[in-house]
């Protein structure tokens, strides 16, 4: 037994990737490097822009300047490595696969929750504006910014924790372009079905818990502003909110259609596209959402770029 349990463990993982032509590996390089490239730029920028314009630090901006960090470290967890591989060797290490699966689900977990308390924060805004500088107070915000990164770390060590203690002795060729649960899953040669349920439960309960919080945010909000009579005033209440919702929908949808859905109705090839999409392309557009719809963040640039030129 203790000789079957030595050989379990295998040294290393073969990524299988996106595509074996080497013309398209080169094209997504390409194509993937320069989104890469956008999303250091902009949530680098978004960051050092809410810092240094006194008028933006905000609850508001408080939280956008975690999800900027939380894209950006999303990104480069998984995006470097793909680009690595679609260049050189598919090889991953036993701890490198596991310590990508840890940080993916840990920022992947808080950035769901931090969402919910930016759709709380907006609800606080224009449900209870003349309240809304004693509610978010610093202490809340704090709060409400420690708890998505505490509940993330806490379903990320529990998940990875489970899997590392599995076997893998047969096949290491993970049919996916980064260490995901479930792909990494399918290589154990032991019974995964416990591990399988508590994954889903813990997958459900983030994407679920936080979708209804941020639901339940919008409803009251919607309620609010169709009793507002100014249509000026319903606009702005809209606009306060179209960022947020625009970027909770397009991060929700492709997370839901990966991971909330029955096994037999899984394609491999829609399921990478969608985990593209998410781990790839979204933290890029989270800036540039946030950024290009809102008048606030281009004056604070603009205010920027112009104590700039003045020091000069």
């Amino acid at each position: 037994m203790m000789s079957r349990r030595n050989n379990t463990n295998v040294p290393d993982f073969i990524l299988m990737g996106l595509t074996d032509s080497e013309e398209i590996q080169l094209a997504l390089f390409i194509v993937f490097l320069l989104i890469y490239l956008i999303t250091v730029l902009g949530n680098v920028g978004m960051i050092l822009i809410i810092r240094l314009d006194l008028r933006l630090h905000t609850p508001m901006y408080f939280f956008l300047t975690h999800l900027s960090f939380i894209d950006l470290s999303y990104s480069t967890v998984i995006t470097p490595k793909t680009l690595a591989n679609l260049l050189t060797s598919n090889y991953i290490s036993f701890r490198g696969c596991f310590t990508q699966m840890f940080f993916f689900v840990f920022l992947g977990a808080a950035e769901c929750f931090l969402l919910s308390s930016m759709a709380y924060d907006r609800y606080v805004a224009i449900c209870c504006p003349l309240h809304y500088p004693v509610i978010m107070s610093n202490r809340l915000c704090h709060t409400l910014v420690t708890g998505p990164y505490m509940i993330g770390f806490i379903n990320s060590f529990v998940n990875v924790f489970c899997m590392s203690r599995l076997h893998f002795c047969e096949s290491n060729v993970v049919h996916h372009f980064f260490c995901d649960t479930s792909p990494v899953l399918a290589l154990s040669c032991t019974d995964t079905y416990d591990i399988e349920i508590m994954i889903y439960i813990l997958a459900g309960f983030t994407l679920m818990a936080s979708l209804i919080t941020i639901s339940a945010s919008y409803a009251f909000i919607l309620s609010t502003i169709l009793k507002i009579n100014s249509t000026s005033e319903k606009q702005k209440a809209f606009s306060t909110c179209a960022s947020h919702l625009l970027g909770v929908t397009i991060f929700y949808g492709t997370m839901i259609f990966t991971y909330l859905k029955p096994r037999k109705s899984s394609s491999l090839g829609r399921n990478q596209v969608a985990s593209v999409f998410y781990t790839i392309v979204i933290p890029m557009l989270n800036p540039l959402i946030y950024s290009l719809r809102n008048k606030e963040v281009k004056n604070a640039f603009i205010r920027v770029m112009q104590r700039r030129e003045d020091s000069r």
